[in-house]
């Protein structure tokens, strides 16, 4: 790539980052054309469908969410290890509108990344007796939504409200705290199936 187009690339990637995070996904792309200084053809030419601009803006809180659960699974406590990744993941989410948004839908594909080092999160704290027995990976799926949602609605109100939410949710997924669930989880692929419809 010449130089050229390789700064407006950055430049791309940059603004959306910033854009995103303050008005969220649905953001028209001129607003970020017009941030990084470009027109909306260059941004076309770089990012052909808004997912690769989506994708590329949000490489670093991929990799910094793979760094959180390689940290979460060398704490010595399994169940300090599952909280850590949560609610590190879930301040990620709360400090940037369009992560938060990206975290409550994105697909399958996009979490497959991050489905191995997830499920040995949570087997470990399962294995360990701090985190209920029945509860399972697509379980996560849950606790994500719940959070992104409290998010967004209290965003004019409370930008730490979460935390309460979260505590609750966590405490009722200790193992100490399980009663029968009156429900099975979901599988995978029907996991898969709520996030294409979504």
């Amino acid at each position: 790539m010449r130089r050229d187009a390789e700064l407006n690339r950055e430049r791309l990637v940059t603004a959306a980052r910033e854009v995103f995070a303050e008005r969220g996904l649905d953001v028209a792309l001129d607003a970020v054309a017009k941030r990084a200084g470009v027109s909306i053809g260059t941004l076309y030419n770089r990012f052909p469908t808004r997912g690769e601009l989506v994708r590329a803006a949000f490489a670093d809180n991929v990799d910094t969410v793979a760094r959180l659960g390689e940290h979460a699974l060398g704490l010595a406590d399994p169940w300090d290890g599952f909280v850590y990744f949560v609610e590190q993941v879930s301040q990620l989410q709360a400090a940037d509108r369009g992560y938060n948004e990206l975290a409550g839908s994105s697909s399958a594909e996009d979490l497959s990344r991050g489905y191995d080092l997830m499920s040995r999160i949570v087997a470990r704290a399962r294995e360990a007796g701090g985190l209920r027995a029945d509860f399972t990976l697509e379980d996560m799926a849950f606790v994500t939504w719940s959070i992104t949602r409290t998010i967004e609605a209290t965003a004019g109100t409370s930008t730490t409200v979460w935390r309460r939410h979260l505590a609750l949710i966590l405490d009722g997924l200790r193992a100490s705290a399980a009663h029968p669930l009156p429900e099975p989880a979901l599988s995978r692929e029907q996991l898969a199936d709520i996030y294409r419809d979504c």
